[in-house]
C-alpha cells in the first residue's frame, strides 16, 4: 500500500512540474523571439503595440492596491487572533465573509466594481475604480494568511513577553509581529500575483487605454489586460506572447525576492 501511495505521490508531482515547464517552455520559445526594443517605447501606437504604458500601469495597480489593503487586511487579523474573544459572533461573520469573498468568481468583482464604482459614484474606468476593486478582490486572501500567521505563532512568547512586563500592544508588535512577518509577506506576495495576472476585473473598472494614467481618474491597462487585447484583437498575436514572457519574468522576479525576504527574516528571528 505504502509503495503505490509512494508512485501516486511521484506521478503527481511529475505531472505538476511537466505542466508548470511546458507552460513556461511554450510562453519562452513563442515570445523571445518577438521581443524588440519598440515593444518598450514610452508611447502606445498601433505601429509598435509598446508594453511600456502597461508595465507602469501594473506597477501603479500593484503599488495603491497594496497601500490601502496591506494595513487593512493586518490590523483586522490582528483584532480576530490578538484582541477578539473566542466564540465572539462579529468574528464569525468576519470569518464567513472572508471564505465567502475568496470564492467568488473575479468576474464579480468586476461588475460590481463597475456598477458601484464607474456608474454610481461616477469615478468612470479609471485607475481608482481598478484599484479600489482589486482591494476588495485580495483582501480577504491578506486577512486569512495573516492570521494564519499569527496563529503559528506560540502562545509561550506571548506569555514570556507579558511575564516581562510588557503590554499587549508591545508584545504584538515587537514580539509577535517579527516572528509572523514571513507568513504575512508571503500573504502579500500571493496578493501581488493575484493583482498583476488579473483581467476579468481590471476590464469592466481600469478599462483597456494603452496609456499611462496621468491621474486616478484616467484610464489604462495592465500587463495582463494588454495581453489579452493584442490576442483578442488577432493582429498582434505575436506581440502577444512577447508581452506573456515579460509578465512572465516579473512574476518570477517577485517570488524569488518574496522568498529570499522570507528566508532572511526567518533567519534573522532564529538568531535574536
Amino acid at each position: 500500500m505504502s509503495k503505490t501511495i509512494k508512485i501516486i505521490v511521484k506521478i503527481s508531482a511529475f505531472i505538476t512540474f511537466g505542466t508548470l515547464f511546458f507552460l513556461i517552455g511554450y510562453i519562452l520559445i513563442k515570445g523571445i523571439p518577438n521581443l524588440n526594443l519598440s515593444l518598450f517605447k514610452i508611447k502606445y501606437t498601433t505601429d509598435n503595440v509598446s508594453l511600456f504604458p502597461a508595465m507602469i500601469t501594473t506597477i501603479m495597480l500593484v503599488f495603491l492596491t497594496l497601500i490601502i489593503a496591506t494595513p487593512i487586511g493586518i490590523f483586522t487579523s490582528f483584532y480576530l487572533v490578538e484582541y477578539a474573544k473566542k466564540g465572539n459572533i462579529f468574528v464569525e461573520i468576519i470569518g464567513i465573509a472572508t471564505e465567502t469573498l475568496s470564492g467568488i468568481p473575479s468576474i464579480i468583482y468586476g461588475l460590481f466594481g463597475m456598477l458601484f464604482f464607474v456608474i454610481k459614484l461616477n469615478f468612470k474606468f479609471s485607475l481608482l475604480a481598478g484599484t479600489l476593486t482589486s482591494v476588495i478582490m485580495v483582501l480577504p486572501l491578506i486577512i486569512r494568511t495573516t492570521e494564519e500567521a499569527l496563529l503559528s505563532v506560540d502562545n509561550s512568547i506571548r506569555e514570556a513577553s507579558f511575564a516581562l512586563g510588557a503590554g499587549k500592544l508591545r508584545t504584538i508588535f515587537r514580539v509577535v509581529l517579527p516572528v509572523a512577518i514571513p507568513g504575512i509577506l508571503s500573504g502579500i506576495i500571493l496578493s501581488i500575483g493575484r493583482i498583476v495576472g488579473e483581467t476579468a476585473a481590471l476590464i469592466f473598472t481600469l478599462g483597456t487605454v494603452p496609456k499611462i494614467p496621468k491621474n486616478l481618474f484616467s484610464s489604462g491597462r495592465t500587463l495582463a489586460l494588454h495581453m489579452y487585447v493584442l490576442s483578442t484583437e488577432g493582429f498582434h498575436v505575436k506581440e502577444s506572447y512577447a508581452t506573456g514572457v515579460v509578465l512572465l519574468i516579473i512574476v518570477l522576479i517577485i517570488n524569488n525576492i518574496s522568498t529570499l525576504l522570507s528566508n532572511k527574516l526567518a533567519k534573522e528571528n532564529q538568531n535574536e
